[in-house]
């Protein structure tokens, strides 16, 4: 009789288990909860346990912390056998759906958030809906990025580039995302920029030949020429990354995004305030400080220079300026031309001895003319 009971049991779970079979999604309800597994009711004669690295990924500390009593879930059947009946994981029925979801999310270019879980070589391990997904260290930021552990623990706004559910391949860019907000903010801009205009910027990089300045979204660049008025031996005499100033925008490009930045014309030309001072047929001292094959120039200021032409140099006939004067040399010249259109000051030193050899030659004259006066009137005494 006993013998009879034990193979009528047998029979039951044996007919039980036909309702059941591998690798099939089924659902089950959470009959308790401890702190290492969840018990699932799945309609077999006993409670299946889930142990907590089946229940989520990463798994959960406390069990209570993914599912509690009551709740439904699905469960996904690993094998039929073994001291409870069969193996069960609510992880891997949830991977199915993920999956499924993250193809359909990668079809959509829909952007995911993802939650980074630890550092590994070439980049940064994430978790997504139960799955376990790969964001490069070129897909992280804009930029290079140095310490990728400071990451670690955080969530982020990403986007599925590559899917492949066999490989249990997924990949994912949270550069692509900062790529398309940058070029939303470049067309914006561009849109709205308009030559002439002067706008508020953020010195971004300084290099031998400008700087280049971020109007918030897209750089341009202040060639060393339109920093300052002055002369400028080196951008970062002027500027430094990280400084805010004010450019005059002086053209741009929207189909190559190259945008042209002027600072000193953001303000007043002070070589015009300074030539006030200087007047035609002035004589004035200055510096040589450049010799060219047309002449050479002379500084009459800070910021104020002027040309000597080469028939301006010299009464004779010379080829080569340096045949009159040297780079370093304190030369009296006369002012004689100003184009303040074209800021150009001429210059002369032949007209400074023409006119000293004038003023010479007047004062003999008067000198004479004098003397000759005084003979003539003693000659009308006698």
């Amino acid at each position: 009789m006993q013998e009879h009971e034990q193979d009528m049991q047998s029979l039951l779970e044996e007919e039980s288990m036909r309702n059941f079979a591998e690798n099939e999604i089924i659902k089950g309800t959470v009959i308790m909860v401890d702190r290492d597994a969840a018990y699932v009711d799945v309609g077999y004669k006993q409670e299946i346990p889930v142990p907590n690295k089946e229940l989520a990924y990463p798994a959960p500390d406390n069990a209570s912390d993914v599912v509690s009593v009551g709740d439904e879930i699905d469960v996904y059947i690993v094998y039929i056998g073994g001291e409870n009946g069969m193996v069960l994981s609510k992880r891997r029925a949830d991977e199915m759906t993920a999956w499924n979801n993250a193809k359909k999310l990668y079809e959509d270019k829909t952007s995911v958030t993802i939650k980074i879980t630890k550092l590994i070589k070439g980049g940064l391990l994430v978790a997504f809906s139960g799955l376990r997904g790969f964001l490069p260290a070129s897909q992280i930021e804009l930029h290079f990025i140095r310490d990728l552990a400071s990451y670690v623990g955080k969530e982020i706004q990403a986007r599925i580039i590559e899917i492949d559910s066999r490989k249990q391949r997924l990949i994912f860019s949270h550069r692509v995302l900062l790529e398309e907000e940058r070029a939303e903010k470049q067309a914006e801009l561009l849109s709205s920029l308009q030559v002439g205009e002067i706008r508020k910027g953020r010195v971004k990089r300084v290099v031998d030949y400008g700087a280049f300045v971020d109007l918030g979204g897209i750089d341009g660049l202040v060639h060393i020429s339109d920093l300052s008025w002055n002369h400028v031996k080196h951008p970062s005499d002027i500027v430094n990354a990280g400084d805010e100033v004010e450019v005059l925008v002086k053209n741009f490009d929207p189909e190559t995004k190259r945008i042209s930045l002027s600072i000193k014309d953001t303000m007043p030309d002070p070589w015009f305030a300074k030539v006030e001072k200087y007047t035609v047929g002035s004589y004035v001292v200055g510096k040589i400080v450049k010799l060219t094959d047309f002449g050479a120039f002379m500084q009459l200021e800070e910021g104020v220079d002027g040309l000597i032409r080469m028939r301006e140099l010299s009464e004779k006939h010379i080829v080569k300026a340096d045949e009159v004067v040297k780079v370093g040399d304190d030369v009296k010249v006369k002012i004689i031309h100003i184009d303040k259109e074209n800021k150009k000051i001429a210059l002369s030193i032949t007209r400074v001895k023409q006119d000293a050899d004038k003023a010479e030659f007047d004062q003999y004259q008067e000198k004479q003319a004098e003397q000759d006066k005084s003979a003539a009137n003693n000659e009308t005494e006698e």
